[in-house]
């Protein structure tokens, strides 16, 4: 199992200059991607933007969208953006998708929050027809664009997995919640006649050091939508290099091709303690 780290571009008021240094440290230190959140009302950096900021100082490590509120930008905007960062960090973009929980996001970019799911699935449909095509450039390095992963926990985003995607996303918790839903992603598979096996990501949250309450606070307004579950996120979240030991082995045991650890605290050392965890696992 690989194990890559997302940038504290998530993290309002987290400084520019240290969202570029922990791109350079994450190559450094060995993490196999570097991730990015999407919100559009919240203080957090836009995806794109971040990631190719973090493409344009490092040469190794690959760009995840984890994930990506797909609907609220126009499939051909969308397309050109993919393929645009894409072609800029030389083939290393991983795209992850989503419908987003928030109605406030869709509100603010004008969209309709009731027609997500229609609307993601059209754009998927869409996606690689434009990056094939002539209309819209540049061309992806790959002919079939970067690969893609589709998040959700429901039937009918299993079902836009198994149809458009190389693989699935799933949005955190234990490593029995994530063995769930890989079965449902691996029988979506199967459903739809698909060879292989789909890829399997996962996402944990983390703050270690001493920097819990601080990590916190932070998940607590992240998911104040969610009301009383944003205590239960705020709880799981990995503060101990043993807890994330077990995590990590949770996860590996689980099936899961790829981890995704989640900054809480926009610090540099919170990076440096997760590798000096995880280069001790190796």
């Amino acid at each position: 199992m690989r194990i890559g780290i997302a940038l504290p571009s998530g993290i309002p008021g987290a400084d520019g200059t240290l969202v570029i240094d922990w791109a350079v440290r994450a190559e450094e230190r060995n993490f196999s991607h570097l991730a990015a959140v999407d919100r559009v009302r919240y203080g957090n950096y836009e995806p794109f933007t971040v990631l190719a900021a973090a493409a344009s100082v490092t040469r190794r490590i690959r760009l995840a969208t984890t994930i990506l509120i797909a609907p609220l930008r126009s499939t051909a905007l969308l397309a050109k953006q993919v393929a645009s960062l894409d072609r800029l960090s030389n083939g290393r973009l991983v795209l992850g998708v989503g419908l987003g929980a928030r109605a406030d996001d869709y509100e603010a970019t004008e969209v309709e929050y009731g027609s997500r799911g229609k609307r993601l699935s059209e754009q998927l449909a869409d996606l690689r027809r434009h990056w094939e095509g002539d209309l819209i450039g540049p061309h992806p390095p790959r002919p079939r664009g970067p690969e893609i992963l589709i998040g959700g926990d429901s039937g009918p985003a299993f079902a836009r997995m198994a149809r458009y995607a190389e693989g699935y996303i799933h949005g955190g918790g234990p490593p029995r919640a994530f063995a769930r839903a890989a079965g449902q992603a691996r029988a979506a598979w199967i459903d739809a006649e698909r060879p292989g096996r789909p890829l399997l990501w996962g996402q944990g949250y983390f703050a270690l050091g001493g920097a819990a309450d601080a990590g916190a606070r932070y998940l607590k307004d992240y998911y104040a939508f969610s009301g009383p579950f944003a205590e239960k996120i705020a709880a799981a979240m990995l503060t101990t290099p043993q807890a994330v030991n077990e995590y990590i082995r949770g996860y590996e045991e689980a099936g899961c091709d790829e981890l995704s650890l989640l900054p809480t605290v926009a610090h540099l050392e919170q990076l440096d303690r997760l590798a000096d965890i995880v280069g001790s696992l190796v």
